[in-house]
């Protein structure tokens, strides 16, 4: 059987059952190890009982976290992975603000390891970056993360040591507020993963061969044909013309996909049903942490109504929504209220469309409700590409123009603010094509924002294939393949911090980065530049720092900042929304505020696994003048 054949039987199943709702049923006939998340003799996973917060008293704590490789009962198959505490993922970390955190990670394994506390202010040697903050842990050694806990919210911990993520290594994080900031009579974790049975290294080896490998959603000359009738002849070749320059599809929405991978609720699979319990008349407090390695997903529960009052651990005004988006990292805690009398489905579909992970909230067990079938696939627009669409309409463009998109100069352009939407307006329904993204030809430009910046001559190198003519206001569009959905959506430009923040200053120094790739070759940077070909971005102590990201891909990159949080400019005045991680939309350019007061070096990557290893991936330095080697 070949690589493309594998375990494709299996998913056929369990998808055509999740269209028809008949995975709940199927539940009831599975052994009681994997309705409950045991699995006889081997690794736990974050069943019921585990994934529920325990609270209780203000403590300090200390935990030991000890690191094997073990056989695990994981997404309908045995496998080799690296657990924590013999479990995966591994077990909640339950700190409390105020007190203290003694951490200790044993090695077990037969290769050096490594523990990130991904959104944790700590001292940057006990960050968990090899290479980066300290030079990693061997096996048998034991290293001792020990910080007084100075934040608030729902954070996780995961391997930044090659690709150990994606194979188990990750668990949530609980920090409880000092002030009881928010009520809640129950709380659960909700872990999502990213499962797959290949070697990593070779699923990497793949993607640089071939970086479209796990794409099955290629258009075809019947897809054409559907175009042209809908778009006619001219509009519809310009439009593969225009992709054809790019060489990418207009499917190319994840690099990895469902062909290869199960996506996973708290460690089960979808047919095992993680269930969370309620009792009448309780709010029930979610904290969604995406703990993939290369998965988008969008989170609803239907027929329930979510109110966001948490991202990225920090508190926000209450939004409430139907719906989000949440990228590789990103974590957002939400309330709800479910009636006493009924079940209801989490699901957790991957932005691409090709699977979802699934669980049920209850009030008992052996309840279930109807499974959603999978949403059409999304496809990308000429607004992903970059183009600008007020010089040219999509039927007069040709191969000259195409080539030519991203050459045009932009002098002044840094400090450009941001004119994002103040509200995020319902889109109109289009019949039978609601819920779809159109394909190319501009359909989705009334709903794209504003053009902030025009992109200057610098092409970035090898290192970037091609470069966003234009650079968008995205912060009010809604995630990709949510923009025609008939219900409420979360965007970015809704998150309002509770409080206002506490450095009002201007930043005396802006940083602009652009985000760059070359699918042909699966290279990944910024500014066109590698990892081990760069320098160390220096943001001086105490300054206040404008960082400007624009992306110049075509897909979304998920961008990390270790150490210090960022503040997101939405047009929220004194309240912007603070965030570790900012999914940044492709031809966007986000502009977010740091005061550098936590010195040392830190990461700063896209959080796609795959992507950082293949270059995306940056040091910054926060030091005084003269004081650099210290650090």
């Amino acid at each position: 059987m070949s690589d493309r054949t594998h375990d494709s039987d299996r998913r056929r199943l369990l998808r055509a059952m999740g269209a028809t709702g008949l995975l709940a049923g199927f539940n009831a006939l599975l052994p009681a190890y994997a309705r409950n998340g045991m699995a006889g003799g081997m690794a736990r996973h974050l069943d019921t009982a585990a994934a529920q917060v325990p609270g209780g008293a203000a403590r300090d704590v200390v935990m030991d976290f000890h690191i094997r490789r073990e056989t695990i009962d994981i997404a309908g198959g045995n496998a080799s992975a690296i657990t924590i505490n013999r479990s995966t993922p591994g077990p909640i970390l339950e700190l409390w603000e105020g007190k203290n955190a003694l951490l200790r990670v044993h090695n077990h394994l037969e290769e050096s390891t490594s523990i990130h506390w991904h959104g944790i202010l700590l001292p940057f040697r006990m960050d968990g970056v090899p290479g980066v903050a300290f030079p990693g842990i061997e096996p048998g050694d034991t290293f001792v993360a020990n910080f007084p806990v100075r934040q608030y919210g729902t954070y996780w911990y995961h391997s930044h040591t090659g690709v150990q993520e994606q194979v188990g290594q990750t668990g949530p994080i609980v920090i409880h507020s000092a002030e009881d900031r928010i009520q809640a009579d129950r709380e659960y974790v909700i872990v999502l993963n990213d499962w797959t049975f290949e070697d990593p290294h070779r699923l990497l080896a793949k993607l640089k061969e071939m970086p479209d490998y796990y794409n099955f959603s290629r258009r075809t000359m019947t897809d054409l044909v559907q175009d042209i009738s809908q778009a006619g002849f001219k509009k519809a070749m310009n439009d593969r013309l225009a992709w054809g320059n790019m060489r990418m599809s207009p499917r190319d929405i994840a690099d990895v996909t469902g062909y290869t991978y199960t996506y996973l609720m708290n460690g089960m699979h979808p047919e095992a049903n993680w269930t969370g319990l309620f009792s009448a008349g309780e709010k029930v407090r979610l904290r969604v942490i995406n703990a993939s390695s290369m998965t988008y997903f969008n989170f609803r529960i239907p027929g329930l109504p979510m109110t966001v009052v948490a991202a990225d651990g920090q508190n926000v005004e209450p939004v409430e929504t139907d719906e989000f988006q949440i990228a590789v990292a990103e974590t957002f805690d939400v309330i709800v209220q479910p009636d006493a009398s009924t079940a209801y489905t989490l699901m957790a579909e991957s932005m691409d469309r090709s699977g979802y992970a699934q669980g049920t909230l209850a009030p008992r067990l052996g309840m279930s409700a109807p499974v959603p079938a999978l949403r059409a696939q999304p496809q990308r627009t000429m607004v992903d590409m970059g183009m600008d669409m007020s010089k040219m309409g999509m039927g007069d463009m040709n191969k000259k123009e195409m080539s030519q998109m991203s050459h045009q100069g932009r002098p002044g352009m840094v400090d450009m603010p941001h004119k994002a939407h103040e509200k995020n307006a319902m889109p109109p329904k289009h019949g039978a094509m609601a819920g779809m993204s159109m394909a190319g030809t501009g359909a989705m430009m009334e709903r794209s924002g504003p053009v902030v910046a025009h992109h200057g001559p610098d092409k970035h190198g090898p290192g970037n294939l091609t470069i966003a003519k234009v650079e968008r206001d995205r912060l009010a569009e809604r995630g990709t393949g949510l923009e025609g959905v008939d219900h409420r959506v979360l965007t970015y430009s809704q998150l309002r911090n509770v409080v206002p923040m506490q450095d009002r200053r201007e930043p005396s120094k802006t940083i602009e980065i652009h985000l760059t790739g070359n699918m042909d070759r699966y290279m990944w940077s910024f500014d066109g530049v590698e990892y081990s070909d760069s320098t160390p971005i220096e943001f001086p102590y105490g300054e206040r720092i404008r960082l400007i990201m624009v992306n110049d891909t075509m897909m979304e990159h998920p961008m990390h900042l270790h150490g210090m949080f960022m503040e997101l400019e939405n047009k929220q005045g004194e309240h912007l929304p603070f965030k570790h991680t900012i999914s940044v939309l492709p031809g966007s350019r986000v502009s977010l505020l740091v005061t550098a007061d936590e010195p040392g070096r830190w990461a700063f990557h896209c959080h796609l696994l795959y992507h950082m290893e293949r270059g995306m991936f940056r040091v910054v330095r926060v030091s005084n003048i003269g004081e650099k080697d210290n650090v």
